[in-house]
């Protein structure tokens, strides 16, 4: 049986892989809370609060003159859900890249980010755009 999404959740799900594409971090920033933290990908240095979270986002587009990251499946539970997403670009040489990965997202009370852990290969991705 499969778990009915938490509107809540939902719409933080969504938002964040929404941001993720967008042209600037700022709708994307207000999903946090002040005491979020990211480990995106897991194996790096984990980005705590909004000002370092930004700096993650920042180093990923600086990477592509767009991006699109979509969810495929995403799994619901309690206050968070996992997502298998797949992500599509043209990086600023103009090479095109296709990558994927899953999220783990946990909310606050209040409905804002709380934790994000991120399962992917960036080094991957950064050889494909190399070609």
């Amino acid at each position: 049986m499969k778990a009915l999404p938490d509107p809540q959740i939902q719409r933080a799900i969504e938002g964040y892989f929404r941001g993720l594409g967008a042209d600037t971090p700022d709708e994307w920033l207000t999903l946090f809370a002040d005491e979020a933290v990211s480990h995106d990908p897991v194996g790096t240095p984990p980005a705590e609060g909004p000002r370092e979270i930004q700096r993650q986002w920042e180093a990923l587009k600086s990477q592509f003159s767009n991006l699109t990251v979509s969810p495929k499946r995403v799994f619901y539970a309690g206050t968070g859900a996992a997502t298998q997403w797949q992500a599509e670009g043209t990086g600023t040489n103009g090479r095109k890249v296709r990558f994927e990965g899953i999220h783990i997202i946990e909310l606050a009370v209040d409905g804002s980010i709380l934790t994000v852990v991120a399962y992917w290969d960036p080094a991957a991705m950064m050889i494909e755009l190399a070609g």
